[in-house]
């Protein structure tokens, strides 16, 4: 299942993920996460009838959510030793290169870096990195290194960052 010429989904370590057709270069666009903005009672209501749609909804802003459903977005996997990030835009979201990208690498963005202080959703890490920290939580809960060196990168959306002070 290709999407475009950069990107296609194949079975990886997780299931199926987003796995690289070319090279990237880093702050490369690989692509953009589209799919429809909710609200957080929506996505409650996805935990209710269809958990993997709700863990698989993008923190969008402080107040909403990006539900990929249907999209590429869904195939987007977590690891503690990502090669992506995730930006806002003022249309949506987009999904740009950390590191340089070969083709044929899964590419991975860390779910901590949108998931809030004040968000509860946690889930159990199985990357397999070497800096594997086992269970993946909010960005409060990242190690200190980690944080610094994400936020120098421009790896957590502002929002995020805040709801840190809130």
């Amino acid at each position: 299942m290709n999407y475009g010429k950069s990107v296609t989904v194949r079975p990886v370590r997780n299931g199926r993920g987003m796995v690289a057709l070319r090279a990237f270069e880093i702050d490369d666009l690989i692509c953009r996460i589209r799919g429809r903005i909710v609200t957080p009672k929506v996505v409650w209501g996805y935990w209710k009838t269809d958990p993997r749609r709700g863990a698989n909804c993008y923190r969008f802003d402080s107040e909403l959510y990006l539900d990929p459903e249907g999209e590429i977005g869904v195939f987007s996997n977590h690891s503690c030793n990502p090669n992506a990030r995730l930006v806002r835009t003022k249309s949506g979201l987009q999904l740009r290169a950390l590191k340089k990208i070969v083709i044929g690498r899964e590419i991975t963005h860390d779910y901590s870096t949108q998931t809030g202080a004040d968000d509860i959703w946690t889930m159990k890490c199985n990357c397999g990195e070497r800096n594997c920290r086992g269970k993946v939580t909010s960005v409060a809960k990242l190690p200190a290194a980690v944080l610094r060196r994400y936020q120098r990168l421009g790896a957590i959306p502002a929002f995020i960052l805040e709801t840190m002070t809130d």
